[in-house]
């Protein structure tokens, strides 16, 4: 009997595989392709404490081996996320990762504090919005700032708190350490990397924000090499994630050392990755005589 089981700080997924937040709304855009049942996570769509409209448009824009988003985390807020996300979620047999965002450690909190009450597994703190007070700046790419909202969000939190890191940063393992220090149960990597497209037939940018945040398969190499270096900079367990389109590459992070793997942009061009990588990985168990996946967790060094 293959064991596929991962605990993520205390709490047992029954495999490693989530998608990544924002390319899966909360669970219902796909409830009709994904079996929900069958994955070990759901990751919900970001959440602050006040309905953001997110940026204006247009706000992607394709790009050779991936996209670029300038979303700007778009959302209801948490009381409509309450009363309507959380409820479709608790149909399934899955557990239920919260995204959170703020624009200020106050808003991260807020909504912190209100889902302490709520049926949510685990909660997962976006560190890359702009910090409003500290002039625009991400909190990720601060090593005070990633240390004292982990603390504070840890102080509020009742479920188990991960840090979703940014990897527009010098060096990713004195974030991870950061939030290592602050108390973080685990990390996510890797978020988006900052990109350009310019469109030279009408000489503008191709996103009304200038900049986005590059995913899809471009950024595997990188992604892969920061989870490898944070596996052996922190003992926090690691979600893995940037450009995973299949279960071979879910694997590629595995053994750099994550637990878990997130799914993203692939989902976009289909909407089946997620199951196809949980099926894909026990295939691979299967043919190669593993029985628990931990035997591949960091298993290259």
């Amino acid at each position: 009997m293959i064991n596929m089981k991962v605990n993520l700080a205390g709490v047992e997924l029954k495999n490693p595989v989530m998608e990544a937040s924002g390319t899966f709304g909360s669970g219902a855009e796909y409830g009709e392709f994904v079996d929900l049942n069958r994955l070990g996570a759901v990751v919900t769509k970001g959440v602050a404490n006040v309905p953001w409209p997110g940026n204006p448009t247009p706000r992607i824009a394709e790009t050779c081996g991936g996209m670029l988003n300038a979303i700007g985390l778009q959302n209801p807020g948490i009381d409509v996320f309450a009363r309507r996300d959380i409820p479709f979620l608790k149909q399934y047999d899955t557990k239920i990762v919260v995204n959170v965002c703020g624009k200020t450690t106050e808003d991260y909190l807020e909504v912190v504090a209100r889902l302490g009450d709520e049926p949510v597994d685990l909660l997962e703190i976006n560190i890359s919005c702009p910090n409003v007070k500290e002039g625009g700046i991400a909190f990720g790419q601060d090593p005070k700032a990633v240390e004292a909202i982990t603390k504070a969000c840890k102080a509020h939190a009742k479920q188990p708190v991960i840090m979703k890191l940014s990897p527009n940063v010098t060096d990713i393992t004195v974030m991870a350490k950061a939030a290592e220090a602050g108390g973080a149960d685990a990390i996510s990597l890797i978020n988006t990397l900052t990109g350009m497209k310019i469109d030279v037939n009408r000489r503008t940018f191709a996103l009304a924000n200038k900049t986005g945040g590059l995913s899809g398969p471009a950024i595997k190499p990188v992604a892969v090499r920061m989870v490898y270096q944070v596996a052996n900079a922190v003992k926090v367990p690691i979600i893995g994630m940037g450009g995973i389109q299949n279960s071979e590459d879910a694997l590629e992070f595995i053994l750099a050392g994550a637990t878990a793997v997130a799914v993203g942009t692939a989902n976009f061009n289909n909407p089946y990755a997620t199951v196809e990588v949980v099926d894909g990985i026990q295939t691979y168990m299967e043919k190669n005589g593993i029985q628990d996946i931990q035997e591949l967790v960091g298993a290259v060094k």
